[in-house]
Order: structure tokens, then C-alpha cells, then sequence
């Protein structure tokens, strides 16, 4: 994935988060926490069902990445807290206030870390629509809450 400034509107509350030298975060990326560095949601490890892979990185998301991270680098990143993101997802509809997580990958093996999907469940959700969809649209604005920082939704 490339760089793609998502967000569009409300007070990000950053935080300037570490990274690995080896960890690859582009702008726009879902980051989760690991232990003390950020890390974008396709590199967490997979869990063996896309529910059990967004109920883990729901627990420790920490929001989306404003900044880089190249292969070697180990300057920290800021990264949105909060605000309104438009992310890609699945052709679909949604109603405000729906629950949205993390999407898997193309490969069903783990989570992409530019999509999002429609979830159930709380506990699998890392943000809320912030704009009703009544047609089916591959994009939805997304009211974030870092789970790490705010609590989540």
C-alpha cells in the first residue's frame, strides 16, 4: 500500500509513537501497539479467523499513522488518536454510528492495514461511520478511537 492522507476533519490527538528499524509504516496505516512500538495492522500475527484477528488488534489499536516509517529508521511517528478517516471497504452500505474494524488482507490470512469492514461487535470495532451510506460505496468516513489512548469505542 502507499502513502494516503485519510484523515478529513475533528482533533486528531496525536501521540508520537516508536518504531522498530524494521517495521514499515506508510501514511494512513491502522497501527496497533506491541509491547513499547507501533506496528501497522498487517503485520500482526494471524490469529486464524478474521473475528479472532480484529478482537486483538481492537485491544491494542492505536490509531492512524500521519507519518512514515521506512525500513531502517528509527525516528517515532505521530499518529491520529482520534478524528474522521475515510477508508477504502468492501462495496457496501452503512448507517451512522455502525461499528467498523480492521479489514482482512486479500489473502484471508490476516488484516490489511488500509481497509476497514462492517463488524458486529464492539470488541472487534475500532471506530463508528461518521457519514450514513445508503448506497453501496467502497469508501465510509469513520469517527477513531484508540483503544491504547481512549479506551475505544
Amino acid at each position: 500500500m502507499s502513502d494516503k492522507m485519510r484523515w478529513r476533519y475533528g482533533d486528531t490527538n496525536p501521540v508520537v509513537a516508536a518504531v522498530d528499524s524494521a517495521t514499515v509504516i506508510e501514511i494512513g496505516d491502522l497501527l496497533y501497539q506491541e509491547t513499547d512500538d507501533a506496528r501497522p495492522a498487517s503485520a500482526l500475527p494471524d490469529e486464524g479467523s478474521l473475528g479472532a484477528n480484529q478482537q486483538v488488534f481492537t485491544g491494542s489499536f492505536l490509531g492512524v499513522a500521519m507519518q512514515r516509517s521506512r525500513a531502517g529508521d528509527t525516528s517515532p511517528v505521530r499518529v491520529a488518536t482520534t478524528g474522521v478517516f475515510e477508508f477504502d471497504c468492501p462495496s457496501t452500505t452503512f448507517e451512522l454510528g455502525a461499528l467498523v474494524g480492521a479489514d482482512q488482507n486479500a489473502g484471508g490470512n490476516g488484516l490489511s492495514s488500509q481497509q476497514v469492514a462492517a463488524v458486529a461487535l464492539a470488541s472487534h470495532a475500532i471506530g463508528r461511520v461518521a457519514r450514513r451510506v445508503p448506497d453501496a460505496a467502497t469508501s465510509v468516513l469513520i469517527d477513531i478511537r484508540s483503544m491504547v489512548m481512549t479506551g475505544g469505542v
